[in-house]
């Protein structure tokens, strides 16, 4: 149980066998530690195939990119799917390695996977920069809205701004995602390229780019918004994989690298699911949701 909780905490087996020779005065090996933690599989297993709500407001599905070695080293994503849960917390619903080119039959075999695990509904799911992913959620829940992520558009942005600037970007960016409607969105993108087109000409295209998945967010209610647009549950979970990834350097192969992040998801709650209050104010969201998505979240929990 140690071993394991000190590997769910990010420790590398050099680390932990260090550490129980100082601690404990014990000699073990990093072979013996590995052995241990391969005890996990089977949980992990079970963890990845156990039954799901019925129904989710809102699925987010992220990647956290780690280096796997598969006949030379090279960065390969690991998606996380993350959910609101009608009761307004978050619930990791699984991990799926990648190998960076996934299409849309790739996209459809996880989220059948999901709906085959329970879940007939999800309102919304937000997701970046995986242009196969919509057409497959249209095959899978064909009422379900898809959503660009607010974050990760700012973040983009930045990408081609100088650090110095960030601040006034992203002040002068608040304008667009804030707007009643598209046509003020798109004014206020147009106020922002005048201000800004000259020195950084390429953000106003990444937002005009990912136009027809951000708009979705503008018929959003305030209380909806802000669970769609608030990340700290998922940055918190990113931030602790990447710690439990960058630790190990890379990994043999890709069951390595799910089997260190299935870990630290255990570290996050022991039944794996990473619960957490979404916001304070989910009362009221759950009461958009249900009139927004015309009671489909209720009906879905019956």
């Amino acid at each position: 149980d140690l071993v394991l909780s000190l590997t769910a905490k990010g420790l590398t087996s050099g680390e932990i066998v260090s550490h129980l020779a100082q601690t404990y005065g014990m000699t073990t090996t990093k072979e013996t530690i590995s052995t241990i933690t391969d005890k996990a599989l089977e949980s992990m297993a079970e963890w990845r195939t156990r039954p799901l709500d019925p129904v989710y407001p809102v699925v987010f599905i992220d990647a956290v990119h780690v280096k796997i070695r598969d006949g030379h080293v090279a960065n390969r994503p690991i998606y996380v799917a993350v959910a609101v849960t009608a009761d307004g917390y978050r619930e990791i619903l699984g991990l799926w390695a990648g190998d960076g080119g996934e299409g849309a039959k790739y996209w459809t075999t996880v989220l059948t996977e999901i709906k085959n695990r329970g879940v007939r509904d999800v309102l919304m799911l937000v997701c970046d920069g995986l242009s196969a992913l919509p057409d497959a959620v249209n095959t899978v829940w064909p009422r379900t809205v898809v959503q660009t992520c607010v974050v990760h558009l700012i973040r983009a942005s930045l990408r081609y701004a100088s650090r110095r600037d960030w601040a006034e970007v992203a002040r002068d960016l608040k304008p667009v995602y804030t707007a009643v409607n598209e046509e003020e969105a798109r004014q206020r993108l147009a106020d922002f390229d005048a201000t800004w087109g000259r020195r950084y000409p390429s953000i106003a295209g990444t937002w005009e780019r990912a136009w027809s998945e951000f708009v979705p967010f503008l018929g959003l209610p305030d209380a909806i918004r802000q669970v769609v647009y608030t990340t700290n549950a998922i940055e918190s979970l990113n931030a602790r994989y990447r710690r439990a990834a960058q630790a190990c350097g890379h990994f043999p192969n890709e069951q390595a690298a799910l089997k260190r992040l299935y870990l630290a998801t255990l570290a996050l709650d022991p039944t794996g699911r990473g619960r957490q209050r979404w916001n304070n104010r989910w009362k009221s969201a759950l009461n958009e949701f249900d009139v927004l998505f015309d009671g489909r979240l209720t009906a879905g929990r019956v």
